[in-house]
């Protein structure tokens, strides 16, 4: 084996292990970093620092969770949901402020609602431009925009990748979208490894129940090659 090929050879096969374990770290590390932050509502007294002389990493971890835990034990009773309902109505009349904590809570209760659904199903949809493909996921319309079309449309959001978090929101006629027979979960797989990761088991069941729908797709394929 050339000294080349040998150096490429096992330098790829050390990233391939030392990437995902760093960036694992580094997400880690971020995140028990922001949680740490929730000692600095401790009195000097009480934190680590004064009677052990060190800092302890992760206890901002076990105080936040105490913290959301508590929160959501004292706005189940009466007097807490009459509290969170004033804190809301104060927020609510504070310009600006009103805008972003009403979009982010409504996304927030989508997530986290346990009878909520952030995404309704996973959509192929033309973009961005009418010979490429793109997965989505079907939201919900406005009510305000309900007669403003001439035929049934369907809000879509198209993520980016590897981050799908960001993305852009469309309007798109229900007649030039393909319903897949996918998961959320399958859908966010593929966009966050960039299509590198996939799942053969399921790949037969998919094909043949896009068979009809993605006829369009099937021909656009075969005239490329």
């Amino acid at each position: 084996m050339p000294k080349k090929s040998f150096f490429k050879r096992y330098l790829l096969t050390g990233l391939l292990i030392w990437v995902p374990l760093v960036i694992t770290v580094w997400v880690l590390n971020l995140l028990v970093s922001t949680m740490d932050q929730t000692l600095l509502l401790l009195p000097e007294s009480m934190r680590t620092e004064s009677w052990l002389g060190v800092h302890i990493p992760g206890l901002g971890v076990i105080l936040t969770l105490v913290v959301v835990l508590l929160t959501g034990v004292l706005a189940a009773n009466f007097i807490g949901q009459k509290l969170v309902h004033w804190w809301e109505k104060v927020l609510l009349h504070i310009p600006v402020v009103n805008s972003i904590y009403k979009a982010v809570k409504q996304v927030s209760d989508t997530l986290f609602s346990e009878s909520g659904h952030a995404f309704r199903k996973v959509l192929l949809v033309r973009y961005p431009h009418p010979e490429a493909w793109s997965l989505a996921f079907q939201t919900n319309v406005p009510v305000e925009l309900n007669g403003h079309f001439s035929e049934e449309h369907v809000a879509a959001f198209i993520p980016t990748t590897p981050s799908p978090v960001n993305g852009f929101y469309f309007y798109i006629k229900r007649s030039e979208v393909i319903e897949l027979d996918m998961s959320v979960d399958e859908a966010l797989k593929y966009i966050i490894s960039m299509g590198v990761v996939t799942s053969g088991g399921g790949r037969e069941r998919k094909t043949q129940t896009l068979q009809p729908a993605a006829a369009p797709l099937v021909q656009a394929r075969a005239a490329n090659e």
